[in-house]
């Protein structure tokens, strides 16, 4: 297994691999920022062995990326949100996102689009800016909505199978 630290660099990029640089970590962020805050919920999306998911948790909540809130009492359930540290990702997300669509497209389109919440309800492009009313978003003011390439691709793993 490979380690997740840089020693020697002197680089605010392998700092922050550190912390978010470890294999599932980015994806089980991008679940919370989706809105699937509980671990089944997450489990369920990801298909990640549950021990690996229980880590990856628990180190963004030690780094204070995510914040555990209990939804159950019987039995113990708990919800993860992001804190201010981790809503920071957001621009890194988006990049990600748009990086990804461009280099990597999936052949039926995106699977996520990324919406002005509210009224105006327009695109945003790489720099989370609304295609529609021109404004710079914040994290709080887009919402994550279900692209045409999310469904191609469903259809397409239910087909092979």
């Amino acid at each position: 297994m490979l380690g997740n630290e840089y020693e020697g660099q002197v680089c605010s990029i392998a700092r922050t691999l550190e912390m978010v640089g470890e294999r599932w970590t980015i994806l089980v962020i991008r679940e919370v920022f989706n809105g699937n805050r509980k671990f089944s919920e997450m489990h369920r999306s990801l298909g990640v062995a549950r021990n690996v998911l229980t880590a990856r948790l628990q180190r963004l909540v030690d780094e204070d990326i995510l914040e555990r809130r209990p939804y159950s009492e019987r039995p113990e359930r708990y919800e993860y949100f992001l804190t201010e540290k981790g809503l920071d990702l957001w621009p890194v997300m988006i990049s990600l996102m748009f990086w990804g669509d461009k280099h990597e497209p999936l052949q039926g389109g995106r699977p996520s689009i990324v919406v002005h919440k509210g009224d105006c309800g327009g695109e945003i492009d790489d720099r989370r800016i609304c295609a529609k009313c021109g404004k710079k978003l914040s994290v709080r003011e887009a919402r994550a909505t279900e692209g045409p390439g999310l469904k191609a691709a469903l259809d397409s793993l239910k087909a092979a199978a």
